[in-house]
């Protein structure tokens, strides 16, 4: 059982903290793989971390998961948490993500996208992110860096 499923046992729909990663990968091209949700929106690939889990472990099994692809030589390039952080979803479930961001290029194997987690997949400009960006907080404030 995934270990935020395992709180709500006890915490019911109470805010609660729950950490996790996503990954910025960039190809040749300096373009970001972005998967598109049954939502609508569009975001980097990651999720939530399990227990005994580091961070990095998280995304680079998150990447798997969603993707198919191995990741490796992961820069961490951020942390976002606070109260900005607080969602509360459609089934009344509240909570802070604290999220690491990772970036990478070192991206290995063929694109197999788990329809489970996404609609469908693809390559962005940077300078032309998709407007329905969920995760854009974690992509603008690196893509200078990123560039270099």
């Amino acid at each position: 059982m995934e270990y935020y499923k395992f709180l709500r046992q006890y915490v019911g729909h109470q805010p609660i903290i729950l950490p996790g990663s996503v990954v910025i990968m960039l190809n040749s091209a300096n373009e970001v793989l972005l998967q598109k949700r049954y939502d609508g929106g569009w975001g980097l690939p990651g999720g939530l971390m399990e227990l005994g889990e580091s961070l990095e472990d998280t995304a680079k099994r998150e990447v798997l998961e969603e993707t198919g692809l191995i990741i490796s030589d992961l820069q961490l390039l951020g942390v976002f948490s606070g109260p900005d952080c607080y969602l509360k979803v459609s089934n009344g479930d509240e909570l802070y993500s604290v999220t690491a961001v990772y970036y990478t290029r070192n991206v290995h194997g063929d694109l197999v996208i788990d329809y489970n987690e996404s609609e469908t997949m693809h390559y962005f400009s940077l300078s032309h992110l998709p407007q329905n960006l969920t995760d854009r907080r974690f992509i603008e404030p690196y893509i200078a860096q990123l560039l270099l």
